[in-house]
């Protein structure tokens, strides 16, 4: 009989022993399923970011959805808005400068346009949209940039490009752009020797009024040059990025009778430095227009 209660006192500690190891391996299984939820739905979150970001083109400002909007839309004008536009409200006091024969710029057996700037500048801004429009229909820019002026100089905050990281390819001519300082004008660009020389040699006295060294600065291929804005910097004001880049597709606008019709004159300059190629855009209306009334037909 004790024998018997002692088998059975033994066989329930075993059973209650196994009941324990049993819940416990249970309670770890519960855990492990937990863990490998929580990690799990991370998982989910890292690559559904990381998809994301792929689609968007990548970080930072110049990946933007809204910059390539931007972007798209001033370097797409279709060439009846520049038609219709023809030198628009510039007067013709506005007419680039001609440079005097011994300063010719050219880089790869191209000729080179070459601007320097800074972000924080205003006129700067102003003029960066023809600049970007013009060439344009020469050649495809990359990685352009999109900032505003200073807050606190004139015209405060003006929506604007940047050339800063920027590049260009044409087979037609060669462009460097240079923006010497960010919006809060700390360094930012260097010039190289060349750029530099023509810079301080056309940008001072006696072809521009001392101290010289105004910006922006444009000269193409040694062959003209523009120093400041072409058009008045107040149409700007108020509007954003894209406000601005699909603006300049009205011809009616005031900015598109602004940027549109500098963007014409920019155009007869870089078409005869390229021996008036590609002819579709060098012999249209606007810019025929445009190289008669500021170039004198040249």
């Amino acid at each position: 009989m004790a024998r018997r209660q002692a088998q059975a006192q033994e066989t329930t500690a075993r059973q209650a022993k196994l009941a324990a190891l049993r819940a416990q391996e249970a309670r770890k299984r519960r855990q492990m399923m937990v863990t490998m939820g929580a990690i799990g739905l991370v998982l989910v979150v890292i690559v559904a970011f990381i998809i994301a970001k792929a689609v968007s083109g990548g970080s930072g400002p110049a990946a933007s959805g809204k910059n390539g909007k931007v972007v798209s839309a001033v370097t797409s004008i279709p060439q009846r808005v520049f038609d219709k536009v023809g030198t628009g409200a510039l007067p013709k006091q506005v007419a680039p400068q001609h440079v005097p024969p011994g300063h010719a710029l050219a880089s790869s057996g191209k000729p080179e346009v070459l601007y320097v700037g800074a972000e924080y500048c205003p006129y700067c801004a102003t003029e960066r949209w023809p600049v970007v429009a013009a060439l344009s229909r020469f050649g495809t820019f990359h990685d352009l940039g999109t900032t505003r002026s200073s807050s606190t100089d004139a015209y405060p905050n003006t929506a604007t490009l940047s050339f800063h990281g920027a590049s260009y390819d044409s087979k037609y001519l060669n462009f460097q752009g240079f923006e010497t300082s960010d919006r809060q004008q700390a360094p930012l660009d260097s010039l190289p020797p060349a750029a530099q020389k023509a810079f301080r040699t056309l940008d001072a006295p006696p072809f521009q009024p001392a101290p010289g060294g105004s910006i922006p600065f444009i000269d193409f291929a040694g062959k003209y040059m523009i120093v400041g804005a072409s058009y008045d910097p107040q149409v700007l004001q108020g509007k954003n990025h894209l406000q601005i880049a699909q603006a300049m597709h009205d011809p009616s606008s005031d900015i598109a009778q602004g940027a549109d019709a500098t963007a014409n004159m920019i155009t007869a300059m870089v078409c005869t430095l390229t021996n008036q190629q590609p002819a579709k855009v060098c012999n249209s209306s606007g810019v025929q227009a445009a190289a008669t009334k500021f170039l004198g037909g040249s």
